[in-house]
């Protein structure tokens, strides 16, 4: 069934594991992760899309989808819930003959082409729903029509220590890509792929198509798409990103973006590029007048009687009395009880911390980040 034409379809995949993060996504997707005192990580994408003119996204779930399809909705948090077009979650299903998982980025695509076909576009963005990031997405798409690119892809430098994490390209003076390396050992450059692609609609087809018939493939974007178009002689231009990004595939990168927020990093959530969230309606925070609070985000809802210092405490958190917070993130309705102290954490929802406790090493004696999972109930120091 053919639906109202649409010149871009957003392909939003949000079904990784993250098993880099731990605990943190042992019930939970990674895009569901908390982020910044009132957010979750896919919020970013689906802002970035909604700010970008882009009204028609599908949702590639897989792994623990639970909290993040219900969080989603009907997409109405990011004026998504429309008629023509909107937000759609694809989960994997049973076809004749076909896996019921997707078995890697591009599959996940393939298995969704009469999704895609129904709104006859001439273009598909595809992007991750794990990175930190504002983005106007019209830009990009404006200058993979400017190239008349088969497939633009964006990039950002990173440090050469970090290389070796990313998809590693190497373009020429217009912008032409002449070769990738998905994860190179020896990285031949810092110019990084931030997973985020523009395709023209036919070409990409072909290529699912073709890849989908090849049982060595590992059906992936970075390792066979995009080197299968190089080397068939296809346009595939970088797209140069400036501003902040960061893949939070880790515990230190989740703690960092987050404390990027109250730093000087240019992780700017003020302004007109609104990143819009669901959540719900909470009361005024309330800091008793004893307590301290420096360099810190306080989220609604939250109760603060002791000190927070370098911190960000989520909506519903309840810190005691003489109980101190330094340079941790505190997700949703924590409490935490009197003349406890926390250092250099990661608290994970709906952690009760008994009083008299100690969790975590101050950030200074170069310390791992200790990272509490959602639910906890701690009242021995032995349990952290």
């Amino acid at each position: 069934m053919k639906l109202a034409k649409k010149e871009c379809v957003v392909m939003l995949l949000a079904g990784g594991q993250g098993t880099r993060l731990g605990e943190l996504t042992k019930k939970i997707a990674k895009p569901s992760i908390p982020f910044g005192g009132k957010y979750r990580i896919i919020d970013f994408p689906l802002s970035n899309c909604v700010n970008s003119g882009l009204d028609t996204i599908g949702v590639l779930t897989q792994y623990q989808p639970h909290i993040l399809n219900s969080y989603i909705g009907d997409g109405k948090s990011w004026d998504l819930d429309r008629m023509n077009g909107g937000i759609q979650i694809l989960p994997p299903y049973q076809r004749s003959g076909d896996s019921q998982w997707y078995l890697g980025t591009a599959n996940a695509i393939y298995q969704n082409i009469d999704f895609i076909d129904q709104y006859d576009p001439k273009y598909v963005l595809i992007l991750s729903g794990d990175h930190i990031y504002k983005m106007d997405y019209s830009l990009m798409i404006e200058y993979h029509k400017e190239k008349n690119a088969d497939c633009t892809i964006s990039v950002i430098d990173v440090p050469f220590i970090e290389a070796s994490r990313f998809g590693i390209l190497n373009s020429n003076r217009n912008g032409r890509i002449l070769d990738f390396e998905e994860k190179p050992k020896t990285p031949k450059s810092t110019k990084a792929s931030m997973g985020i692609y523009v395709f023209s609609w036919n070409k990409l087809k072909k290529y699912l198509k073709i890849d989908n018939k090849n049982s060595d493939s590992s059906n992936d974007f970075g390792k066979d798409i995009i080197p299968l178009m190089l080397k068939s002689g296809e346009k595939v231009y970088s797209y140069e990103f400036k501003g902040y990004w960061k893949d939070v595939g880790t515990i230190n990168s989740l703690w960092q973006a987050n404390m990027d927020l109250i730093g000087n990093s240019g992780l700017d959530l003020s302004g007109d590029w609104v990143i819009y969230s669901r959540h719900a309606e909470r009361p005024p925070h309330y800091i008793s007048k004893n307590s301290i609070v420096k360099n810190s985000i306080v989220s609604e809802g939250a109760v603060i009687l002791g000190s927070v210092e370098n911190s960000v405490i989520f909506s519903g958190v309840m810190i005691g009395e003489n109980a101190e917070i330094r340079d941790s993130v505190i997700m949703a309705d924590v409490q935490i009880k009197k003349n406890s102290i926390i250092n250099y954490s990661i608290i994970d929802e709906d952690v009760v911390v008994g009083p008299n406790l100690k969790i975590g090493t101050p950030k200074e004696k170069d310390s791992d980040i200790t990272l509490i999972p959602r639910e906890s109930i701690i009242y021995n120091a032995q349990e952290v």
